[in-house]
């Protein structure tokens, strides 16, 4: 494959530092989302840990290439046309922590599983993290996002984020200045070359480890019976104030709406799921369509808390 010289230049130095064998011009970055939608990337690159993410961001700013860190890849809807810059796979995984005053403070790199950490800390006996059971994004993606479920929410344990920040510097960030709200940060807020965030440090507290095992069964239980299962970004729209965005959905009479092979769940109507072969732009339809709707009938906008990746514009 054939690409312009700033990705030339990019991939020959991800190469000289990183390898060969992680980067690749032209990955469709389907195979890299829970959509399974999605075009390929300029350069795909996938790193192992928090040290070659860094080095993989600085990298691209230095050729001036645009970059997107992609986790599990749960949260995001990829252009049909893919992203013409660098793709960062982000696979830093590492896991450590300490017991402080019977808490256990535990620091995990941004590509780690956040249910998989919740699941491992809640066998360890160690509470506040067992709501996030049934999520299926990253760490990182987590504190971005500051995803929650039952009522509870990242912003409720974590003490900090390590980022590599626009400067290039590494810089640890307390919580209280990461502006943590309803599935917002201040990673999703910054002008400029953003914040990239290489791990995460949060404080669970002492817990029974056969009670935090029945709580997640019920969890588990409570995620079958409501939420679909099969190739979607988990909900699409933000929940308005007083009110759920699914609700309004399906009382706008969308459930079970089709566009290509994208459909809105006929479970949960902030579910919109690959039913096999759908593209970007179905979805995007589906998007559209619900959002005229609940706003026409019920003057409600709905905001996206999925987020749209690469080029869109024709």
């Amino acid at each position: 494959m054939t690409i312009e010289p700033p990705l030339k230049q990019l991939q020959e130095a991800l190469i000289q530092r990183l390898g060969p064998a992680c980067v690749r011009a032209g990955e469709p970055l389907a195979r890299h989302t829970f959509y399974r939608i999605g075009g390929p990337a300029g350069l795909f690159v996938t790193v192992e840990n928090a040290g070659a993410l860094a080095t993989a961001v600085v990298l691209a700013r230095e050729n001036k290439v645009p970059c997107l860190v992609l986790g599990a890849g749960t949260n995001v809807l990829v252009s049909d046309r893919g992203v013409q810059g660098l793709a960062i796979k982000n696979r830093a995984k590492a896991v450590t922590w300490s017991v402080q005053d019977d808490k256990a403070v535990v620091t995990a790199e941004s590509g780690a599983s956040l249910s998989r950490l919740a699941r491992q800390m809640a066998r360890q006996g160690w509470d506040g993290l067992s709501w996030a059971c049934g999520i299926p994004g990253t760490v990182g993606g987590g504190v971005v996002q500051n995803a929650g479920a039952h009522g509870f929410s990242i912003a409720s344990v974590l003490q900090s984020a390590t980022v590599l920040d626009e400067h290039n510097l590494t810089r640890r960030v307390p919580a209280e200045e990461l502006e943590l709200g309803y599935r917002s940060s201040i990673f999703r807020k910054r002008i400029g070359p953003p914040w990239v965030i290489l791990s995460a440090e949060v404080t669970l507290q002492r817990g029974d480890a056969k009670e935090l095992a029945s709580r997640i069964s019920a969890y588990d239980a409570w995620r079958r019976a409501r939420q679909p299962a099969g190739a979607s970004c988990g909900s699409v729209f933000k929940n308005p104030q007083g009110d759920y965005a699914g609700r309004l959905i399906e009382a706008a009479g969308l459930k079970g709406e089709r566009s290509g092979g994208a459909e809105v769940s006929s479970l949960h109507a902030n579910f919109f799921v690959n039913t096999g072969g759908a593209t970007a732009a179905d979805v995007m339809a589906l998007i559209d369509r619900a959002r005229d709707e609940v706003r026409r009938q019920f003057g409600v906008t709905l905001e996206l808390e999925s987020e749209l990746v690469g080029k869109w514009q024709t």
